[in-house]
């Protein structure tokens, strides 16, 4: 088994939310914090602490939708499967992010382009690939590359119902994008 890691770190000004929704993190290094840890272990003194020093930090105010991450049923909506209680973040099965993956390339559409049921098929026919229950599909688009950008939640097709709808029916349950969202922007 290869795993490999598609994870981007938070970071910053970087354009990669709609404005307001990006992360903030303040960063605080061990100089900073040698004074605050000095707290935690009743008389003890910034001068006892080796070097002087506490520990590097950082505190962070960021959504559930920043950088690298799974959205649960539940971040839809309330309910899914007719009326049963939609699932969260929680109750999603680990496993089912710990399987073989396939790599859509739609970076040929264009930005807001709706993909459909008939472009997974064209693209899984190109590569030669059927597709298996769990298997996971990532799409790239052509938002990857405008990440940071000030365009970047503009950029990319996003996938639509019937496209969703044609991997979910063949047992697909983890999918990924490199664009902002799932749904076209």
């Amino acid at each position: 088994r290869k795993l490999i890691d598609i994870s981007i770190p938070l970071q910053n000004d970087v354009a990669a939310a709609p404005p307001g929704y990006g992360p903030s993190i303040r960063y605080f290094d061990h100089k900073q914090t040698a004074e605050e840890v000095t707290k935690f272990f009743p008389g003890l003194t910034v001068e006892e602490l080796p070097d002087r020093e506490g520990w590097a930090i950082e505190w962070i105010k960021l959504s559930t939708h920043c950088g690298t991450h799974l959205d649960a049923p539940y971040h839809f909506a309330s309910t899914m499967d007719r009326g049963k209680r939609a699932a969260t973040i929680d109750e999603i099965p680990l496993e089912w992010c710990f399987n073989p993956a396939v790599k859509l390339d739609f970076r040929q559409f264009p930005d807001g382009y709706v993909a459909t049921a008939k472009d997974v098929e064209a693209e899984l026919k190109r590569i030669g690939h059927t597709l298996s229950p769990l298997e996971i599909v990532v799409v790239n688009t052509s938002a990857g590359s405008a990440y940071g950008q000030p365009d970047y939640v503009a950029r990319g097709c996003g996938m639509g119902r019937e496209a969703t709808l044609y991997l979910t029916e063949r047992g697909v349950r983890v999918t990924g994008t490199d664009g902002w969202s799932w749904d076209a922007p």
